[in-house]
């Protein structure tokens, strides 16, 4: 009997253990499925840049559309609470941009991957107001034809429309609300209801001067966007901004609007092409950026907290590589886009995008390295020589030497891996822009520069490039030596021109430089946009520096378009057909296929750096500027010891006269 009820307590026991086991895993059952309720998850890209396809880095084969849907699905299913969102500059950088008019590939592609809004980037005014139309209506268009697409919602707030009222503005303004666009958008998903506005920012609109437009502070925008957003009775408010962050905290303009308005909860920082492993926070707003090109694919996760603010739960940018499934789907439309450039854009030129072009074994500079420092770099070399080549090509006999040709760090936008170059790796390293001809690409150009002004091209790189990175230049047909220690915009002690090496596989840059005459027209070269920069450097400057790009005759050059280099087709010479022609040109291996020379593999020595601080060597040779400072400067010496001298004569007047009273 006793054992029976020890049995029975015995089991009893048991029972209730198990009772309180299941009754905790139901607890925490309904824990993490509440939790799961609550949590919201934020998708996002920003400054994709055409980037439909995979691509080639250090890494191996990482980014592309493709994988990105695949793991966009993924997220959905795990959480019903998923948002996904662009922050601006999805086109231009690859051969997609080529059909950016006619079949709006990136923001059509965007609607098939399931974004939910966008906004502008400067790029996408790339083709000015007229571009930006034509894309937005072929992109409704392919809305109308397919019943299963469905476009992105497309949200910018502070276009300034008061101001900008001329035609052109005018246009973009229309096509705008043909296609929907709002200021704000609210999207409701799982019983959350998140508002979401666009923005672009300052340095971003500095960026765009193809789009015309004027755009308010965003700060300014922001604190009047917010307070309706308030009214619409939001959870969060997401701000898509094409601004950027910065190192300098002045310049860092999300950084500041998160200060500025807090009532924002998430802001999806693009335009500067930032990588954050960690997000930025500023009392309850976070700042999130994950990089360009759709390499990785930026997650965030959100908890309301108990002040009912939203809460970082976690945050992550998941790589895009080959850990990451392509989506079938997804290639077969980008497989079809493909035929259609090469079709409509490359067939102009004799070229498809998958040709190989050349054969590489250099190691060329990163675009990154290009805004590092100031410095000479191979990949620089290659496309400023490729102009000079492509010229020469297109005039024939008609040629006209060149005295210089240059290409600037801010208009290089990839670089060249190790093996197979091919068309399209040639068109996405000078991908921006369209000519006159309203064919995309920028062409190249020809104007005249006195020698005096060539100086001063050279004085821009060593003295204004590592203030404006993206002003960097790299010569061909030119070379300058340069003093870091020196005087700023008087750090070039000698700049003169070289032998041409173009077509000279084997011969690299030599010491010897011709000497520039300061009142002698010589030939340059660059691309359309490079060159208006250079026109633009007086205003820029506030006159301190001065070059006046001319024509043969020395007259100041106003329209820039009127002395676009065609070859004997009367076809304008874009700077990435320049590129992948000379690449095309090289020596042949046995497969016959060119060959990239080793010449390109080390510094020719085109910018060299003497870095002294040696009394003489800081001020030999100084230019108009540095003598107007030093001038300045012995001025005020002079006046210095004036007046020492002057409060010297006085102190001794005073103590004689104190004397002479004393006797």
């Amino acid at each position: 009997m006793i054992f029976r009820k020890r049995m029975m307590s015995a089991a009893m026991a048991v029972l209730m253990t198990c009772s309180m086991c299941v009754t905790s895993t139901l607890a925490e059952d309904n824990k993490r499925k509440e939790a799961q309720e609550d949590r919201v998850t934020i998708l996002f890209t920003h400054d994709m840049h055409s980037r439909l396809d995979e691509f080639k880095s250090d890494s191996g084969m990482v980014g592309g559309i493709g994988r990105l849907k695949t793991e966009i699905d993924e997220k959905r299913e795990e959480n019903p609470a998923t948002f996904l969102l662009d922050g601006g500059d999805f086109s231009m950088g690859t051969l997609y941009q080529t059909i950016y008019e006619t079949d709006a590939a990136e923001l059509t592609m965007l609607g098939r991957m399931g974004y939910d809004a966008t906004t502008f980037g400067n790029h996408e005014f790339d083709y000015r107001a007229q571009g930006v139309a034509n894309m937005f209506r072929s992109a409704l268009e392919n809305e109308a034809e397919d019943e299963t697409l469905t476009l992105p919602q497309f949200v910018i707030a502070n276009i300034d429309w008061e101001k900008n009222n001329d035609e052109d503005d005018q246009v973009i303004q229309k096509a705008l609300a043909d296609y929907g666009s709002t200021p704000y958008t609210v999207i409701e998903r799982a019983g959350v209801r998140v508002g979401v506005y666009g923005v672009m920012g300052e340095d971003a609109e500095a960026c765009a001067p193809e789009s015309g437009l004027e755009f308010e502070d965003i700060v300014e925008t922001s604190k009047e966007v917010v307070a309706e957003l308030q009214k619409e009775d939001v959870d969060m408010i997401v701000c898509l901004s094409h601004s950027g962050t910065s190192e300098d905290a002045d310049k860092s303009e999300d950084e500041i609007l998160a200060k500025e308005v807090p009532e924002i909860d998430v802001i999806i920082s693009g335009h500067s092409h930032t990588v954050l492993p960690e997000p930025l926070v500023y009392g309850d707003t976070v700042i999130v950026s994950a990089g360009c090109y759709g390499q990785n694919l930026g997650e965030l996760n959100l908890i309301p907290g108990e002040d009912g603010r939203w809460k970082v739960e976690d945050y992550a940018l998941v790589a895009m590589d080959d850990s990451v499934e392509q989506d079938a789907e997804i290639t077969a439309y980008l497989s079809d886009y493909k035929e259609i450039i090469n079709e409509e854009y490359l067939s102009r030129f004799g070229y498809t995008a998958d040709q190989v072009l050349a054969e590489n074994d250099i190691t060329f500079s990163e675009v990154d390295d290009l805004y590092a420092k100031l410095e000479e770099s191979n990949l620089g070399n290659l496309i400023s020589d490729s102009y000079i080549y492509a010229v020469k090509q297109a005039e024939g006999e008609d040629y006209e030497p060149i005295a210089l040709a240059v290409v600037a760090s801010g208009v290089i936008r990839d670089t060249f891996q190790k093996g197979e170059i091919t068309v399209s790796d040639a068109f996405n390293v000078s991908a921006l822009g369209i000519g006159a001809d309203r064919i995309t690409g920028y062409p190249l150009v020809s104007v005249y520069l006195t020698g005096a002004e060539l100086k001063t091209v050279a004085e821009i790189d060593a003295s204004v490039s590592p203030l404006m990175t993206a002003a960097q230049l790299y010569p061909s047909g030119m070379k300058w030596i340069y003093n870091p220690n020196r005087l700023i915009l008087n750090r070039v002690t000698a700049a003169g021109l070289t032998a041409d090496s173009v077509g000279q596989e084997d011969k690299i840059y030599v010491d010897q430089m011709e000497k520039l005459e300061d009142d002698k027209l010589y030939r340059v070269v660059s691309g359309l946009y490079s060159a208006q920069m250079l026109g633009a450097v007086e205003d820029t400057s506030k006159g301190i520096l001065k070059i006046t790009p001319k024509n043969k005759e020395g007259e100041k050059i106003t329209d820039f378009e009127q002395y676009i280099i065609h070859d004997q087709k009367g076809n304008e010479v874009k700077e990435w057909y320049a590129l992948a022609s000379y690449l095309d040109s090289f020596t042949e291996n046995a497969e016959g296929v060119s060959v990239v020379p080793e010449r390109y593999e080390a510094p020719e020595g085109r910018k060299e750096m003497q870095d002294t601080k040696n009394i003489v060597e800081l001020l030999k040779n100084p230019n108009k500027i540095a003598l107007v400072v030093y001038g300045v400067l012995i001025l005020i010496l002079v006046l210095v010891v004036l007046l020492i001298r002057l409060c010297y004569t006085k102190i001794y007047a005073k103590k004689k006269i104190r004397r002479e009273g004393r006797k």
